[in-house]
């Protein structure tokens, strides 16, 4: 496994004593304080990162406002993040995904979940002291993000050498979708029984039957950027070096009026 993107639970409960490591546990209030959690996580929950707006649900929250809740969880600039939810990740995907697009360069998504986390290491209900930190946002040194444009333009076949990916359920491709786009359901890269991500060869097998191949151009999109948050970082895993992030997806997509079959 590649541990620089996606990090084992074996590689985290070896790194817990490590400063520079901070481990982010984006479920609910609740479930970190009554279930537990990992031992020295700090909760900052999915509500408190997607936009206020209701025509923007799930979207980039503003660099200003990430920076004071990275800054009020104590976390530095220079930190290793490795983030996990009880959802197979998607959650702790889209903070990552946020985090790597505000400038934050080592993100690392925990393989599995809490409950696959929960089966072999400990767990506590203590929650660990922070100290405040100030953080800044940055630019990215490479910046995967599109916009409505260059996806229109995608779409119109100005680059037939981009394939465009449906990260959605199969029902919602069905109902709708941008026009050529393949169809991959971002769950079906996990492994429903582990709770972590299938074996590389499955997971290349996976994509390379929709015509998601390394040598391609990947343009990723869903409804508001939170299940393209965990393909991304699945391909970026893989190997693929060429992935194209539409932030806006189809909640800007239909609001501009963006075709659809």
């Amino acid at each position: 496994m590649n541990e620089q993107v996606v990090a084992s639970a074996s590689w985290l409960a070896g790194s817990l004593d490590d400063p520079g490591v901070r481990v982010i546990d984006v479920r609910d209030a609740w479930e970190f304080d009554g279930i537990g959690h990992v031992p020295g996580a700090v909760n900052v929950p999915f509500e408190r990162f997607r936009s206020d707006g209701d025509d923007g649900a799930g979207m980039l929250p503003g660099a200003d406002a990430w920076a004071a809740l990275l800054g009020e969880a104590g976390i530095g600039n220079d930190d290793t993040l490795v983030a996990y939810d009880d959802t197979h990740g998607v959650f702790a995907a889209r903070f990552l995904v946020t985090a790597a697009l505000y400038g934050h360069e080592d993100v690392r998504l925990l393989d599995g979940d809490y409950s696959a986390w929960n089966r072999d290491h400990a767990t506590t209900t203590e929650t660990a002291a922070v100290e405040a930190t100030t953080y800044e946002v940055r630019e990215p040194a490479e910046s995967p993000l599109v916009d409505y444009e260059t996806v229109l333009g995608v779409v119109d076949g100005d680059d037939p050498d981009t394939v465009v990916v449906d990260t959605r359920e199969a029902w919602e491709f069905e109902e709708g979708h941008l026009p050529g786009a393949v169809h991959v359901d971002w769950r079906d890269a996990v492994d429903e029984g582990t709770r972590g991500l299938k074996p590389r060869e499955e997971l290349l097998s996976l994509f390379a039957e929709a015509g998601v191949t390394p040598d391609r151009r990947i343009l990723l999109y869903c409804n508001t950027a939170r299940r393209i948050s965990h393909t991304y970082l699945v391909l970026r895993h893989l190997g693929f070096d060429d992935v194209a992030f539409y932030e806006g997806s189809l909640t800007e997509w239909e609001t501009r009026g963006g075709p659809v079959v």
